[in-house]
């Protein structure tokens, strides 16, 4: 009887690890490749439609597929305790999963012009710009041109400090989001410097890309981020 007893304690004890691993691989979140607001073609002649549909279809679907597989292998290896595996995965969980965030953002700093983009912000965020860049020329001059400065690929922020109540403009390396330079950093603008962002149009000369995109920026959207993150 004892020893039927204990079977019985191990069978149930195996049926709830294995019951538990399996929950544990239905709760892998996911990521999808978000729909854009706009047709491809809507930011022309700012961005070429071609340059959306490779961007939006190819670049950020890869960031997604990629992230998506190493989540999946990130929690095989915890399971099986492979803390080498899960060290190895750090890198591409960081770039895949900081590419999808950064690029969800991208497409809704973007506006057609026919539905306000390149429109200057108004309200509060208006009058933060003019108070910490002088007007919004002079911030558009100051990321305009570290953008252009930045070497390699990456990023260029207008960002919310939200402990000091401050703007900000930073640029991130590679697909670094705005958090990886504090942890109180807000991005409201990313601007992509990526070769892929513009290379179709504008070869390489990125100033002279960095110069159009602000014809269709979506300040209306970053006014909002901006209204909710000072509460």
């Amino acid at each position: 009887m004892a020893i039927r007893s204990l079977a019985s304690r191990r069978t149930l004890a195996g049926l709830k690890e294995t019951s538990s691993r399996l929950l544990g691989l239905r709760s892998i979140q996911t990521f999808t490749l978000p729909d854009l607001p706009y047709d491809y073609s809507a930011l022309e002649p700012a961005i070429s439609g071609e340059i959306m549909q490779i961007h939006h279809q190819k670049h950020h679907q890869a960031y997604v597929t990629n992230y998506n597989n190493a989540l999946e292998q990130l929690d095989q290896a915890v399971n099986k305790g492979d803390a080498s595996t899960v060290v190895k995965l750090q890198s591409a969980i960081k770039f895949n999963g900081g590419g999808h965030v950064n690029h969800s953002i991208f497409w809704k700093n973007l506006a057609p012009v026919k539905e306000g983009g390149g429109e200057p912000p108004k309200g509060a965020l208006g009058g933060a710009i003019d108070t910490h860049f002088g007007s919004l020329e002079g911030l558009v001059k100051k990321m305009s041109a570290e953008g252009a400065a930045l070497q390699g690929s990456g990023w260029v922020w207008l960002g919310l400090d939200k402990e000091l109540k401050t703007l900000v403009v930073d640029t991130t390396a590679n697909q670094d989001p705005l958090v990886t330079k504090g942890g109180s950093l807000v991005p409201l603008v990313g601007i992509d410097v990526w070769e892929h962002a513009y290379y179709l149009q504008y070869k390489n000369v990125r100033p002279e890309y960095l110069k159009n995109v602000w014809k269709v920026i979506n300040w209306k959207y970053a006014s909002e981020v901006y209204e909710k993150e000072c509460k």
